[in-house]
């Protein structure tokens, strides 16, 4: 089970819904991606919920006019065919509007970011 990509849709979803706030299970790379999300501004906030046996993680989802931030979030590199990129090798998503999300050494980054700091990784996935 792709639980990067059950997270991303419950995000699109949750949008189509115009929902304000998703809840997900918790993971250490889910909670990296919603905070590069957090930083180029597609989601509001991202917080950790404690339950008794689990965490959760509790995203603010980000409109624009009745219109969500996020109009497509796609996975790209996926368990049973993962794709790596150097940092010359990555391309930027919709002429820089987009972002592609980087599963680097130094954590989970952004695009712009991964090719700021010379490393490349696998891509786990667009936002535009």
């Amino acid at each position: 089970m792709d639980t990067i990509a059950n997270m991303f849709s419950s995000i699109k979803n949750a949008q189509a819904r115009h929902l304000p706030q998703v809840i997900i299970p918790y993971s250490n790379l889910k909670n990296a991606i919603a905070k590069v999300l957090k930083q180029n501004g597609f989601i509001q906030t991202v917080t950790i919920a404690k339950n008794q046996s689990f965490n959760d993680l509790k995203i603010e989802l980000r409109y624009s006019n009745h219109r969500p931030k996020i109009n497509q979030i796609k996975r790209i590199s996926k368990p049973g065919c993962r794709i790596y990129k150097g940092y010359n090798q990555i391309r930027k998503v919709r002429n820089g509007y987009g972002l592609a999300l980087i599963s680097t050494s130094k954590g989970v980054l952004s695009d712009r970011q991964a090719r700021k700091q010379k490393v490349g990784g696998e891509l786990i996935g667009i936002v535009y």
